[in-house]
């Protein structure tokens, strides 16, 4: 039996925990009010009704995980040893045993993914699945995936969301609802009667800053660019908005997806290509704006001298163009100028002069600042650094390019560093702003206003978890600050009450028939190896849906392998390009023809293939001719990742029907003796490919270098004692079934 431990269920999650019992519940509430707790009451009484069942908890981040696993040890009253924590860096073979012996999973979705694809985890005997920060369970994030093959293979399924803010736009709440199977919303605000005894209050505060005349030259110059080329898309019809001088950052994005589109189905347009390369400039431009208005002059200078750099390195007709306006030039030397004189944003200022008060004030506040740019975190971080009594810390997301980065193994030190008080700021970007339980932070300060509401409310939600708590937020006047402060403010609002009004239309479908056994029957399945690379592509997903027995593998000759004699290699119309450009496809297509009888090149995509990248077309025509005519492959093209898999399976179906079963091992065209003898030698420990021929050439036949003994191995170049050894014991000890 399971049950709970060291806590005592408040009403509101005893209330909740009914409705899950009921059925699909998405759960919303306030940070800090237990979300995962009311999901450990559902644990356990699922536990209890198929007691052979197990409990799988998923969540956004490795941190997270972790953070959840120790929280389900506390709390979930099971037998030692049964919960379990799931991370990548854990063998897969390793993650196959633990699943075995586990009852309650952590993991991140990914993680789940994979090893659902690879066999290794069985969703059948799976009584509930937690979908920690719910939100993210849109478009093709793994939550949606794994919902959906749950909700067809578990015997008896049960989906519980967990959010603080699943967003204001009623399609994406829809999307979260629909793609978790939701059959029923329990919503809680500081509000409501039952929740209202256990929310501390936050006390909100909006400081306003004015941009200073130097920052002001500097955006005279920027919005100048960025008029120039609105008036241009105006002028070509491409902007249909015959006042605007400025365009939001979402009105760019549909512009370009439109133009890429139209693009993509082979429509030729000069004024089409400009337009694209435009909106580009913008884009660009409109970047270093926000960062000049909302962060200060170091990201700014930074993220110009980027763009200077690349233009002398790049043919992209954007970043020259931009590096080349004289709007463009006068405020970068501006821009450096002021960098150079160290010239701070007046909210840096107000900052340094905040903290510095809150801490002269009580020498035991911790605080957290949020930004939302790593180089302006890190810049932020070296100021406050300079102050009496401070000791900030840096946390972010991992390693980018060129980026400053943490691993997982330094969050979590950071993350228990300043709960446990050993330092006293923690400047953090969006990484901190999901689910992370940092107890008694008194004080949270955005140094800029974001315009999401989900982000807003995860945010503020980082103080008043146990105490009464504080949220300052930092806002330029008279810049986008002021767009976003609002922004933020209606857009939750409006959550509200597009939660209540879909809450009132889902009806809850109860006493749902639960599966049967027969309902899961073995059936012969048809088997197709992919290479690990893979793994994340569409296609894989796809192939899973249609109950391929997928297995991942390093495959050398192939992407895909369809059966003992068909081998697939597998290129978006823009890796297929590319791969040309490189060198890479005539070696591929070259291993493919040498390794199947049947070798296949499928390209996906509706882009034309010809106006990819600046390549002329007698060399992609000329690759294609090699392909078909010197190498005997086929070239076959699919739409999108669904008409790649349909593909695929009715291949594999096909040769399966008239091969049968399959191994990877066997999968390859039919050898030469020289190859047999080669390939049975390499079989031997510690030999493979490599050292195959140099034995053959040694001893002349398979019989001689097995009859060989130690010494007469180790003359052999590449084999050294411990090899020998292995060989000559490999060939010489009985058999023995039980080792």
């Amino acid at each position: 039996m399971a049950g709970i431990k060291n806590f005592i269920p408040r009403l509101y999650q005893e209330t909740i925990m009914a409705s899950c019992a009921k059925g699909n519940c998405l759960i919303i509430l306030p940070t800090g009010l237990g979300k995962t707790k009311t999901a450990i009451l559902a644990a356990a009484q699922r536990l209890n009704s198929y007691p052979k069942s197990k409990v799988l908890f998923l969540t956004v981040t490795k941190p997270l995980a972790e953070q959840i696993f120790e929280e389900i040890k506390e709390c979930l009253d099971i037998e030692d040893g049964k919960v379990t924590l799931f991370t990548g860096s854990v063998a897969p073979a390793k993650r196959e045993e633990m699943w075995k012996n586990s009852v309650v999973v952590v993991s991140t979705p990914q993680c789940i993914e994979n090893d659902v694809i690879n066999g290794r985890v069985q969703l059948e005997d799976i009584s509930l699945i937690v979908a920690d920060e719910a939100h993210n369970a849109v478009k093709d994030y793994s939550y949606t995936w794994i919902a959906r093959q749950y909700s067809k293979k578990s015997r008896f399924p049960r989906i519980i969301g967990l959010t603080a803010s699943p967003g204001s736009d009623m399609d994406r709440i829809q999307e979260v609802v629909k793609n978790l199977y939701i059959e029923q919303i329990e919503i809680r605000t500081d509000n409501d009667p039952d929740v209202k005894p256990y929310v501390q209050e936050i006390e909100m505060e909006w400081v306003p800053v004015n941009l200073p005349a130097p920052f002001i030259e500097v955006k005279k110059f920027l919005e100048a660019f960025v008029k120039d080329r609105v008036s241009k898309l105006r002028d070509w019809g491409i902007l249909q908005r015959k006042n605007a001088d400025f365009v939001n950052k979402t009105d760019l994005l549909a512009m370009q997806a439109e133009l890429r589109a139209k693009a993509a189905s082979g429509e030729k347009d000069y004024t089409m290509w400009a337009a694209i390369s435009v909106l580009a400039e913008i884009m660009k431009v409109t970047h270093a704006l926000e960062l000049l208005e909302t962060q200060g002059i170091v990201p700014l200078y930074k993220y110009m001298e980027k763009i200077n750099s690349e233009a002398g390195n790049t043919k992209v007709k954007a970043v020259i163009n931009a590096v080349r306006d004289l709007n463009f030039r006068s405020a970068f030397i501006k821009v450096q100028k002021f960098y150079e004189e160290g010239l701070e944003h007046p909210k840096l200022v107000e900052l340094q002069r905040l903290v510095e008060a809150e801490i002269k004030e009580d020498k035991g506040m911790k605080m957290i600042v949020f930004n939302q740019y790593r180089d302006n975190a890190q810049d932020v971080v070296e100021k406050l650094n300079k102050i009496e009594g401070i000791e900030a810390k840096l946390f972010v997301g991992q390693m980018k390019k060129g980026e400053t980065g943490l691993s997982q193994k330094e969050q979590k030190r950071i993350i228990e560093e300043f709960s446990n008080g050993e330092f006293n700021v923690l400047v953090a970007t969006s990484i901190a702003e999901q689910g992370l339980d940092i107890p008694q932070v008194n004080l949270v300060i955005f140094y800029e206003p974001i315009p999401s509401a989900i982000r807003h409310i995860q945010r503020r939600g980082r103080t008043g978890r146990h105490d009464k708590g504080r949220v300052i937020v930092l806002m330029t006047k008279g810049t986008r600050d002021e767009g976003y402060r609002w922004s933020a403010h209606h857009k939750e609002k409006g959550m509200y009450r597009n939660l209540e009004k879909l809450k009132k239309s889902i009806t809850l479908e109860l006493g749902r028939k639960e599966k049967t056994l027969e309902e899961f029957s073995d059936e012969k399945k048809i088997k197709i190896y992919a290479d690990y690379r893979e793994k994340g592509s569409g296609v894989i997903k796809e192939l899973a849906e249609k109950g391929v027995e997928l297995k991942l593998e390093s495959l050398e000759n192939a992407d895909y392998l369809l059966s003992s004699r068909v081998g697939v290699e597998f290129k978006t119309a823009a890796d297929f390009v590319n791969s040309i450009i490189d060198g890479r496809l005539l070696e591929q297509v070259k291993n493919l023809r040498n390794n199947f009888e049947r070798p296949l090149v499928v390209v996906e995509g509706t882009e034309d293939i010809y106006s990819v990248r600046n390549v002329h077309p007698n060399a992609i025509r000329g690759m294609l001719a090699t392909i078909a005519v010197s190498f005997g492959i086929p070239v076959l093209s699919t739409k999108d990742y669904r008409d790649t898999a349909a593909l695929l399976y009715l291949i594999a179906k096909r040769e399966q029907e008239d091969t049968g079963t399959f191994s990877v091992h066997g999968s390859r065209k039919p050898m030469s003796l020289g190859e047999l003898q080669e390939y049975i030698i390499s079989s031997l420990p510690g030999v493979g490919s490599v050292l195959a021929k140099p034995l053959l050439k040694e001893f002349g036949t398979i019989k001689n270098v097995v009859n060989a003994d130690v010494k007469e191995l180790e003359k052999v170049e590449g084999i050294g004692p411990k090899k020998a050894k292995q060989i000559n014991e490999i060939v010489n000890k009985e058999y023995n079934t039980l080792e």
